[in-house]
């Protein structure tokens, strides 16, 4: 009968111990993968707005830029040269907006961010507003391409004269109507202009060959593309957001925030 008694008293340690085991595991799981997203724009936000490598690779790329501007200046043809730009992260710094949903702990709404672009309050990257400026001295037409919409044009246009960008008229700021894509925004503007440097953050500023691709197709077509880089098309560091994690997730960006941080754990390698 001790026997019966001490087995059944062993079977329940080993069964509480698992159970709290388990929970101890779950709980510790669940804390972590919710602040995966969230931690890695924080820590990436910080590093842009205080790492001077962030500058300094800011700096390099208006430099470059400057450099290939000169070129097209020296060969210039019929048609007026054009700069075609992105603006977010491309020359303008939302990372107060990212800090923002980090520290909240919320994803991204487009009702959160045009609470922020209505203040036209984002501050111009490294290099950016000299550089502009420098092109605009030329006689090099700058247009703004965007995918913020059309009901955020007050507060864009606000941010770029806040700063005195080149600004001279609203057309030259063209948002994002019907279409994500950009391609036909820039074939418009090349029907009159040479289009001299394209400027971006994101694969997508550059040309369709990057729109809607795999993780994969991205690389693929990037490497196709590899003597553009650094001539023609001009690429800013973003470590926050872009199409590079939309790829990521099948462009699914509706998926529970628990299965985007296990498909960033999964396709992430680790050395053991």
């Amino acid at each position: 009968m001790k026997k019966n008694y001490l087995l059944i008293g062993v079977v329940a340690l080993l069964l509480g111990s698992c159970c709290a085991t388990k929970n101890i595991t779950t709980t510790q799981t669940t804390t972590q993968e919710s602040a995966l997203i969230a931690n890695g724009k924080l820590w990436s936000s910080y590093f842009q707005q205080n790492a001077a490598e962030y500058e300094a690779l800011c700096l390099q790329a208006f430099n470059v830029a400057q450099l290939r501007l000169d070129e097209a200046l020296a060969k210039k043809g019929d048609k007026p040269l054009a700069i075609v730009t992105d603006i977010d992260e491309t020359f303008l710094d939302n990372s107060p907006f990212e800090a923002y949903c980090a520290k909240k702990g919320i994803s991204y709404s487009q009702e959160a961010w045009e609470e922020w672009t209505v203040l036209g309050d984002a501050k111009p990257l490294a290099g950016a507003l000299d550089f502009f400026k420098y092109a605009d001295s030329k006689g090099v037409a700058i247009f703004y391409v965007t995918n913020r919409l059309e009901k955020e044009r007050e507060g864009t246009a606000k941010n770029l004269r806040k700063y005195n960008f080149p600004f001279p008229s609203d057309s030259r700021l063209i948002l994002r109507t019907a279409e994500k894509s950009k391609e036909n925004r820039r074939l418009q503007i090349a029907k009159d202009y040479d289009i001299a440097l394209l400027m971006g953050d994101n694969l997508s500023d550059f040309a369709k060959d990057f729109d809607s691709r795999t993780p994969e197709g991205r690389s693929e077509a990037v490497h196709n593309n590899r003597n553009e880089f650094g001539k023609r098309f001009i690429i800013l560091p973003n470590y926050s957001y872009g199409d590079w994690e939309g790829a990521a997730y099948g462009n699914k960006y509706s998926i529970p925030a628990e299965q985007k941080e296990l498909i960033i754990k999964n396709k992430t390698k680790a050395f053991k």
